[in-house]
Order: C-alpha cells, then structure tokens, then sequence
C-alpha cells in the first residue's frame, strides 16, 4: 500500500527485530491514517525539497515490538505518529534544520548527532500529529552515565 508517490505502509512498518522475534507490527485503520499523515506532510516534502532516498530506519512499532525493544508503549511510534531517517550524503542536522525552518511537526529531534567533524551521525527523529503540533527541536544526547538527555535547540 502506497501512503504517498515515495513512501510505502511497507517502509514505514519493516522491523527487523519484529521479524527476528515473530512479531506482528501490523498498524491499525487509525495507525495507517497517522503514517499517511506522517508522510504527506514530513517524510514526503523532505523527499521533494532533497531529491534524494530518505532512509527510515524505524517507522510504527506495535506495542509488543516497543517493549521488545525498550521503547515505550506510549512512544508516538506507537501511534504511527513517528519515524527515524536520515539521507546519506547530507548531514543529519542540516536535514533537522532544514525541517525546523519548513515543515510543521510536534517533536523533531536530532538523536545522537556529534557534530560537523561526523555530520553523518546519528539520525532524525520526527513526529506529526493532526491536531497542534507542538513544534519542539531537541538534541538527544548521552550524559556521562551513559543516560539519554534532551536539549532544546
């Protein structure tokens, strides 16, 4: 099933460790509709302004699959309301920035990015919802505890 002339249910639901682990990640009617949403007004603008593959490395994760993988059930991935990518060749917080300054969206943030000396670190994160978005750009980092923290941008 196409969500938008680029993006793919398919695409947006592959999770290897759900197959690994016998996992359905299969979304809901109101999961998909979130995903289409997600791609008509984020993944799909950035893949037209760019011109280039936009890679998503995770897309819906079904309740079970969060809690396989440590994530929160609660997790707007959860919702179908969140994906991670990133475009090889063009660095991850350009990308970030780029969104920030064109798209409306709830949360960007910009995960485990290191910096201009490994612009290719890391990945984004990006969230929509049909409602109000909230339009919050963090940095995700780990402390010296090893403890993912979030700094606005």
């Amino acid at each position: 099933m196409k969500l938008t002339e680029n993006f793919s249910l398919n695409e947006l639901t592959k999770s290897q460790t759900a197959e690994r682990k016998g996992i359905d990640n299969t979304p809901s009617t109101e999961h998909q509709e979130n995903l289409k949403s997600l791609c008509e007004m984020i993944l799909q603008p950035i893949r037209d302004h760019f011109g280039q593959v936009v890679s998503v490395s995770s897309g819906y994760r079904s309740p079970e699959l969060c809690v396989a993988i440590g994530s929160s059930t609660k997790s707007q991935h959860a919702k179908g309301q969140a994906s991670d990518f990133e475009i090889f060749g063009i660095s991850n917080k350009e990308l970030a920035d780029w969104i920030n300054e064109n798209l409306d969206y709830d949360q960007l943030i910009l995960e485990y990015w290191k910096g201009e000396d490994e612009p290719n670190s890391g990945w984004v994160h990006c969230s929509y919802t049909n409602g109000s978005n909230r339009k919050q750009y963090l940095k995700a980092y780990k402390d010296e505890n090893n403890k993912t923290c979030y700094q606005p941008i």
